[in-house]
């Protein structure tokens, strides 16, 4: 058993040297991180979006922004929602529009010219993420993908998103993984450009 365990953290590791070692990535996720930065330091928002697990992810980098990234470091809240989070708002929408609605209505109902959405998708192939990029676009609202492999039937759009973040693996669970660590570096290069914290 121990065996299994090693083979999952030297995976996780391998996915992410590989991130390491790409400066356009890395670039990629600079950029990403100063969007996110420019819009909130305009009095705009950041929301997030994504399935399952990718749901989980959205809800945490969310509440990162509005309470705080690093321990210690005392700033002002910052204007983020997850998508993910209202089952009255999902249940409804699922119920009336149908389940790739979902994303799509809330923007429509939130986004304004020059906030910023993050799609998270493992796979990029999640229909209610796309329809949630589409009304962006509609609204004026920048776009971020969160993805993995090759970024999936999302990232072939190239009307849809800003930048894409794609994560050198096909294997789900490092893909994830990876996202919450991406999350993470977004939310310190906010608090470093909006703030200088460290």
């Amino acid at each position: 058993m121990q065996n299994l365990v090693k083979d999952q953290i030297l995976r996780s590791i391998d996915t992410k040297q590989k991130i390491v070692d790409d400066p356009e990535l890395l670039d990629q996720i600079v950029a990403a991180g100063r969007m996110l930065s420019r819009s909130l330091q305009k009095g705009r928002k950041a929301m997030f979006c994504g399935n399952g697990g990718s749901a989980g992810d959205a809800q945490h980098i969310a509440a990162e922004l509005v309470v705080r990234y690093k321990g210690g470091n005392e700033r002002k809240a910052l204007p983020a929602l997850s998508l993910s989070v209202d089952p009255s708002v999902i249940t409804a929408c699922g119920n009336d529009y149908g389940y790739d609605q979902i994303f799509a209505r809330q923007v429509e109902a939130f986004g304004k010219p020059e906030d910023v959405l993050v799609g998270i998708s493992t796979s990029g192939n999640s229909r209610n993420i796309e329809l949630g990029l589409e009304e962006a676009r509609r609204a004026g609202v920048r776009t971020i993908l969160l993805t993995g492999g090759d970024g999936g039937r999302i990232v072939q759009r190239s009307d849809l998103v800003d930048i894409a973040l794609i994560v050198p693996s096909q294997e789900t669970a490092r893909i994830q993984e990876s996202h919450i660590m991406i999350g993470q570096i977004l939310c310190s290069i906010i608090e470093k450009e909006l703030f200088d914290m460290d």
